[in-house]
């Protein structure tokens, strides 16, 4: 008796690490965590107060999600070297976890804001907007880019950067800002694709930070030349010069269901005209 003074019960013990003694009991039974002391008559469990540490250990296992087999293969051959190289592993599974929830956060922001605008903009309005620098995955299309061609590309790129899906990346279409000077509305030179994981800037497109004209249409592709027309002469007027490229992004797609209703985001840097 004087040993079993010493000891907690199973109700204790359970409570006092947070779990159902229903837990211990099963842990018992498939031979992975057992009690210090069983009573000989009564069959109750006794737990010595420095079995919590191993108790702790797989319960912190069990949380990173290890299998109860794994556990048990490790228990079998408890060392340093082996909790080491176990902790290791789950501690790299996490961090591509928490990498993977920050892209999806990041991806949730950009939707809300995209509705926020939604709920507040004037489609007629052109306005200038102050960007930061971004770096941009991109593509390089032609007018004779296929529509299925173009799909692979942008596919393709989404799995060398381990997306689980196109929509976990923001993505639109380029046209130079020259060919818009030309007329040449259909001009586009390379789909983009905004990564929301951290990435290596190396072979990535530098869209600029700074002054950006920002304009919105709403209807079919066919649409557009008119609104780019309407684009120019408000450059035209305000005395500035279009640069770099013009960035198109749909921003409405998970919320409608007809073409009619599509709203592309136009955004171009300017700069002020030079005088002579």
């Amino acid at each position: 008796m004087e040993k079993k003074s010493r000891l907690l019960t199973i109700g204790q013990f359970a409570a006092l690490h947070g779990i159902n003694r229903k837990t211990l009991m099963w842990y018992d039974q498939i031979g992975l965590f057992q009690p210090a002391y069983i009573h000989p008559e009564n069959g109750y469990r006794y737990y010595s107060y420095y079995q919590s540490s191993i108790l702790e250990t797989i319960l912190l296992l069990r949380e990173l999600d290890v299998s109860i087999d794994e556990i048990q293969e490790f228990m079998h051959s408890r060392s340093a070297a082996s909790l080491e190289r176990l902790l290791g592993e789950k501690i790299a599974e996490l961090e591509r976890t928490m990498a993977h929830l920050r892209a999806v956060r990041k991806t949730l922001v950009n939707h809300r804001r995209n509705m926020q605008t939604l709920l507040s903009m004037d489609l007629s309005e052109i306005s200038l907007v102050e960007k930061e620098e971004r770096r941009l995955v991109t593509v390089d299309i032609s007018p004779e880019t296929s529509f299925d061609r173009q799909v692979e590309m942008i596919t393709a790129e989404t799995r060398k950067y381990q997306l689980r899906r196109l929509h976990d990346a923001s993505y639109g279409a380029m046209i130079p800002a020259a060919e818009l000077y030309r007329g040449n509305f259909d001009a586009y030179s390379r789909l983009f694709i905004e990564i929301p994981l951290p990435v290596t800037t190396a072979g990535l497109h530098r869209q600029p930070g700074g002054t950006y004209l920002r304009a919105f249409c709403k209807g079919p592709w066919d649409v557009l030349p008119e609104r780019y027309r309407e684009i120019l002469d408000f450059a035209e007027e305000r005395g500035l010069v279009l640069s770099g490229f013009s960035y198109e992004m749909g921003i409405n797609e998970s919320v409608i269901d007809r073409i009619e209703d599509y709203i592309v985001q136009i955004e171009i840097p300017v700069q002020p005209r030079q005088t002579t």
